[in-house]
């Protein structure tokens, strides 16, 4: 089955639905950044939501869904390294349904307890992200509850608004880089460029150390491919997905790979030049923008702060090494 990317009316009314949980997040052409990419760098601040992190556009968009075509289910159950999770989470509790979420063992604490605070009732399992999926669909099934995926085109409606946000107001944009998870991001930017019409390019970035899409785009099939990320958990994903593989075959210029010492490097350089926190993931797309840097001169770049949840430790470990 291959999912279908939505119209630009749709991704409008989309919009709608999300601003009326929170405002169009920021988007700025950083000075220091900038001079440091040696060109005009634009910086998407979806660091900047409720959850801090872009993925909650996806999981509004995903209840009305389900609130469109029937009776809400009386619990739902995803897995998640934890942006998705969160997402899940602030929609569940918006519309009265229970939510339970798997994560491996080892994850985010502070990703854990934010999911928490937002009324889910959280499960270990697994030592990677897909031993957890697999783990919490079997439960789905077993409590006769709804199992969210991670990647639906009801979520890549969503995630689609910021891209329509950025795009519009960013209209000179040459080339932007989208770090890629499940593919949602990656799969949304597309989305909002062939429904706008806009001509810039979009780079896919993996990490080097989870490369089931570089291998899978490659071999033009999914291809399973181990995880050893430590810093990038937002991209730590053992097996693409068939559909986003698809859409992304399709709709990308190329595919970056970045090491975690250079996500590193930019969670380091995004504090020092914006003064934002950045997570492993958030930062993965400023980090191949600087690995092609001497490729962009005289270019609009634009890449997205994709997410500012990373633990405190973490953090500290990353600032004191630069």
């Amino acid at each position: 089955m291959t999912a279908t990317l939505p119209t630009r009316a749709e991704i409008e009314r989309a919009a709608a639905l999300v601003h009326g949980a929170f405002p169009a997040t920021p988007q700025h052409r950083w000075a220091l950044a900038s001079q440091r990419l040696g060109t005009d760098c634009w910086l998407k601040h979806e660091n900047h939501t409720p959850v801090g992190a872009f993925k909650i556009r996806g999981g509004l968009t995903y209840f009305a869904a389900l609130a469109a075509a029937g009776p809400l289910p009386a619990e739902v159950v995803s897995a998640t390294r934890g942006n998705h999770g969160q997402s899940i989470g602030w929609a569940a509790r918006a519309h009265g349904v229970r939510c339970t979420i798997v994560v491996p063992h080892g994850n985010s604490v502070e990703k854990n307890a934010a999911m928490r605070a937002l009324g889910a009732t959280l499960i270990e399992h697994g030592h990677d992200f897909q031993e957890s999926r697999e783990y919490a669909m079997g439960l789905a099934a077993e409590r006769g509850a709804h199992m969210v995926p991670s990647f639906h085109q009801a979520l890549v409606l969503g995630v689609a608004t910021y891209w329509w946000e950025f795009l519009r107001a960013v209209p000179q944009l040459d080339v932007v880089y989208v770090p890629i998870g499940q593919g949602s991001g990656a799969c949304a930017a597309i989305a909002a460029k062939r429904a706008l019409g806009h001509a810039a390019r979009i780079v896919g970035v993996v990490s080097a150390h989870a490369t089931t899409y570089a291998d899978s785009l490659a071999a033009g099939h999914v291809v399973e491919s181990p995880v050893t990320t430590r810093l990038a958990d937002g991209m730590a994903c053992r097996v693409a997905d068939e559909q986003a593989l698809a859409i992304l075959a399709g709709g990308l210029d190329h595919v970056v790979q970045v090491t975690d010492a250079e996500v590193a490097s930019a969670m380091h350089a995004l504090f020092i030049d914006t003064h934002n926190v950045a997570e492993g993931a958030g930062a993965a797309g400023f980090a191949a923008a600087l690995q092609e840097r001497a490729a962009l001169r005289g270019l609009a770049v634009g890449a997205v702060l994709s997410g500012g949840n990373v633990d405190a430790p973490m953090f500290a470990e990353v600032l004191s090494k630069e």
